[in-house]
């Protein structure tokens, strides 16, 4: 239980890291790329990708959520190559139709080179998942490389269930996977506007980058940052209050923030659960699944994660088997969501090297 979804080849043979890579990689150069990890898995992740430049995997000596982690890389972009466009994309999600996400990411890229532009990927809504945030837009803002891009009303992160089904149902909410693309002080000021004291805290790092100061820095600096997703710390506000923000960086004689968002229909998703990881490898309705070898009799709709041992199934339908090292999970597939529950009972009972 100790390796992360992104670091397991859970679809396909390579990892869900390495896919990323791949996956992006005819439009990026390897050179380009920069990971941001925590310190226990800096040295897989540098092991998995050799062909990105050491000092571009950014260890974090604490988890301090995605607003740090962004701003993290943020700090060290403007440092190498000045007001870059960063492309932020999680490495543990799943997408089917990759040369239309190439093009919706040239997009997004073309829209978020004039300053103040934050461009957002939204996926298709298809049930109502109080789980994910979702984005309301209204009208067209621009057509980049052809590709429509509407303005965003709201954030507005995990709804309640009946709130979730209302914005199923309007057909004017997407998804928010986290995907976005800005310029790097685009999303520094935005910081500096809805998270002060971690943005002052930020740039006292950015200054001893480079120096033999920055490790020892980063250990006494980053804990000291706000725990919170960019999200909650970024985006709502700043979509909420977007005629403020706007006014307040014209009077600092800065371009005006403008968020706007690009549907993006590529067959995501974020293999929340291994019910979603069958439903991907199934090749048919009951099909049983298996990481490794295995033999099934009057068994259907199972999914066996046993890399390194044989499993034989009789009987069973609709399971999920998950076997590590250390730990064997086994629950019926449409409960496999619920693994929090162990996740916290194991926090409870102090069995941390099972985390």
């Amino acid at each position: 239980m100790h390796t992360p979804k992104q670091l397991l080849n859970i679809i396909g043979n390579k990892t869900m890291l390495r896919e990323t890579v791949a996956r992006l990689a005819p439009i990026v150069p390897l050179r380009n790329f920069w990971v941001v990890t925590n310190a226990e898995q800096s040295a897989a992740v540098r092991s998995e990708l050799r062909g990105v430049p050491a000092k571009q995997i950014l260890a974090e000596p604490v988890a301090r959520n995605t607003a740090a982690a962004i701003g993290l890389a943020a700090i060290h972009l403007q440092r190498k190559y000045g007001d870059a466009v960063m492309a932020v994309l999680p490495a543990d999600s799943y997408i089917a139709d990759a040369a239309l996400y190439r093009k919706l990411v040239r997009a997004a890229v073309e829209l978020a080179r004039t300053p103040g532009n934050m461009v957002v990927l939204g996926l298709t809504a298809t049930r109502p998942e109080t789980g994910y945030g979702y984005i309301e837009r209204s009208g067209v803002f621009a057509r980049p490389r052809g590709v429509a891009a509407y303005q965003v009303r709201r954030f507005s992160e995990k709804p309640s269930l009946p709130v979730a089904r209302k914005y199923v149902a309007s057909g004017k909410h997407l998804w928010n996977a986290g995907m976005f693309v800005w310029r790097a002080s685009t999303f520094l000021h935005a910081l500096e506007r809805f998270l002060p004291a971690t943005h002052a805290a930020l740039i006292e790092l950015a200054k001893t980058i480079g120096t033999p100061r920055y490790a020892p820095a980063l250990r006494k600096i980053y804990p000291r940052l706000e725990n919170i997703s960019v999200d909650y710390a970024v985006m709502e506000p700043a979509t909420q209050s977007d005629s403020a923000l706007a006014r307040e960086i014209k009077g600092a004689g800065k371009p005006n923030v403008h968020v706007s968002v690009i549907p993006a229909k590529v067959g995501w998703s974020d293999i929340g659960s291994w019910a979603a990881v069958h439903e991907l490898r199934a090749l048919r309705p009951g099909a049983n699944v298996s990481a490794g070898p295995m033999f099934a009799a009057d068994a259907s709709g199972n999914y066996f994660w046993s890399p390194k041992k044989f499993v034989a199934a009789i009987g069973v339908h609709d399971l999920v088997l998950v076997e590590t090292d250390d730990a064997i999970l086994l629950c019926p597939r449409e409960r496999s969501q619920e693994v929090g529950k162990i996740v916290k009972w194991l926090e409870e009972q102090k069995h941390t090297h099972l985390l």
